[in-house]
């Protein structure tokens, strides 16, 4: 080995050690480095991301987005924290969707709980647009400030769905599709120009219960009437005036001024911090407590490997990342059970089946998985989902729709308008089933229809088997339909309301281990660094190269101390996957 090899290799070994003896005298301490009167601030505006892809383009767009998980686990923390007297939000635009918000308000309820006050501020709810969301988390806190010119754009719920078989038909595409069954409505948008009769009662359910949380949740907070809030609704928006005089806002106040009376009431000493960064202080520390493996799907399901799509803002997740991350966590001997975060709409049936036989082989293993829903477990979502020990969702989560569509869209008579034609030879009855320019013929249509009589007979007798239900009884909440988390519950699709805390407390349980007992959340499958894929890179185009052997060999090096349990992360700096909670 190169004399210049072995001082980086040594440079870099005494640089990781002694960031990790840093960290270690700064948990051996009394905690945080932060100031004895704190006001821990945050900005709720600007959206959360469930997890963070692992490709260095999708990273790029989100890493600068916190991470609902270490969101919560601050609030928490932050109530714990004798240095910490207060909490000071940015509020206004929804940062998520229903279940992302009632995670959020959640965990300010808890926070508010310590005693100690959480205060929010907003420019506006809404300008010339709606604001629902928004307005449903900002109630959680102690008191709110509006700016004078802000309004509060509650207007109710509405879901517009968009039906494109007229200008399929003007386009000359004809929609060649099957459904299982009546409530499996996402076919709908191909096949009908408006609501089907199961269509509308779905939908309509579905704001109802949704709504019917919002106006509970502001009518708590708020210290209103369910009815009351229910007609505020009937009349917004709302300039700040009005706000002020319907009790929606508590102050009308311009940000100096929101600050200036924070400090009359907590006192002209206080310092602000950032509420995300105070909450990595915790996450940084190697703190005991039995290992749990972290496992995210998020974003629609496919096969092989997933990804993020920059153009649509859309995450993708794989069958083949997170199979092999479920396998890892059961071969790891430190992992005592699997907390499996699922925010997913849907996707393969294929993929889905894949991951579903991984959360089996990990209970059979006797490693427990417990699901923690997000904003939706649809379809796919839910597939992934029913064989866990445990499902805890959020009362808004959407989830369900245990059910399946296919087919195919028919473009040959767009073609004709265009005068291009087709030729085709085959080699079987069946090869031209698929064609894109011809309708299925007898067999085909047959043969794809008992495809989704299989595929739907599968998902519900998993669902039966999963839940420890009667087939009968889970035919009759199938049929494609979604449901909200709390009708969920009702039907017995999952078994708790709540978010991370509830997971938790899921997980102690199936272990036996007390309420207050430490958990390490330990990430599967290990987040890969920008940095780490680079150095693949270069690895892999300069194998040659005396500089690419070297840093392949401090990527390493690297991955030796993340063996070891050192948190080693995206920058080369320590950075916790293991969560103290």
């Amino acid at each position: 080995m190169k004399v210049r090899t072995v001082l980086l290799l040594l440079i870099a070994a005494i640089a990781l050690v002694g960031v990790v003896g840093a960290v270690m005298m700064w948990r051996a301490g009394d905690g945080p480095l932060i100031a004895s009167r704190s006001v821990l601030e945050i900005d709720l505006t600007q959206g959360f991301a469930e997890d963070r892809p692992p490709d260095p383009f999708g990273l790029s767009f989100l890493e600068k987005r916190p991470r609902l998980r270490d969101v919560v686990s601050a609030f928490r923390w932050a109530a714990e924290d004798d240095d910490v007297v207060g909490i000071l939000a940015k509020v206004g635009a929804s940062p998520g969707g229903l279940g992302s918000l009632q995670e959020l308000r959640d965990a300010v309820i808890g926070f508010r709980a310590s005693g100690k006050p959480a205060l929010a501020y907003s420019e506006t709810f809404g300008e010339f647009g709606a604001a629902n969301g928004g307005y449903y988390l900002a109630s959680a806190f102690d008191r709110l400030y509006l700016q004078p010119s802000g309004d509060v754009g509650l207007t109710g719920l509405y879901y517009e769905i968009p039906f494109v078989a007229g200008s399929l038909e003007k386009l000359g595409v004809k929609a060649q599709m099957g459904q299982r069954y009546e409530y499996k409505n996402a076919v709908n948008t191909y096949t009908q120009k408006g609501f089907t009769e199961a269509h509308e009662e779905a939908m309509n359910a579905l704001v109802e219960s949704q709504f019917a949380q919002i106006v509970r949740g502001i009518a708590e907070s708020r210290g209103l009437e369910d009815g009351t809030v229910r007609a505020l609704f009937d009349g917004g928006p709302y300039f700040g005036v009005e706000a002020l005089e319907a009790g929606l806002v508590d102050q009308l106040a311009y940000r100096d001024e929101v600050y200036a009376a924070v400090e009359e009431e907590l006192g002209d000493d206080v310092e602000y911090r950032d509420l995300v960064t105070f909450g990595a202080g915790p996450a940084l520390g190697l703190r005991g407590g039995e290992t749990i493996a972290l496992i995210y799907a998020v974003g629609g399901i496919i096969r092989g490997s997933g990804g993020y799509d920059p153009l649509t803002g859309n995450s993708y997740v794989g069958s083949d990342t997170l199979a092999e991350a479920f396998r890892d966590a059961v071969e790891d001997t430190a992992v005592k059970a699997i907390l499996f975060r699922v925010d997913c709409p849907g996707g393969s049936y294929v993929a889905s089946d894949t991951v579903w036989r991984e959360t089996m082989r990990a209970r059979e293993a006797g490693k427990p998985v417990i699901v923690s829903i997000g904003d939706v477990a649809g379809s796919g979502g839910y597939f992934i989902s029913m064989g866990a020990n445990r499902i805890i969702a959020q009362p808004g989560s959407i989830t369900g729709s245990i059910g399946v569509y296919g087919g195919k869209l028919v473009s040959s008579g767009l073609w004709d308008k265009l005068g291009m034609t087709f030729e085709s030879v085959s080699s079987s009855e069946n090869s031209e089933m698929w064609s894109g320019v011809q309708e299925f013929d007898e067999l085909g249509w047959a043969r794809m229809q008992a495809s989704l009589d299989r595929i739907y007979q599968d998902f519900v007798g998993k669902v039966a088997e999963g839940r420890s239900l009667e087939l009968n009884s889970v035919e009759a909440i199938a049929r494609g339909r979604i449901w909200t988390g709390e009708h969920a519950l009702e039907n017995g699709l999952v078994d708790e309301l709540g978010g991370f805390p509830a997971a938790y407390a899921a997980i102690r349980d199936e272990l036996g281990l007390a309420e207050d007992s430490l958990l390490r959340l330990k990430i599967f499958p290990r987040p890969r660094s920008a940095l780490e894929q680079f150095l693949d890179r270069v690895s892999d185009l300069e194998a040659g190269s005396r500089s690419a052997r070297t840093l392949a060999k401090l990527a390493r090096v690297g991955a030796l101390l993340r063996d070891l349990g050192l948190p080693v992360g995206r920058r080369g700096v320590l950075e916790m996957p293991f969560v103290p909670e």
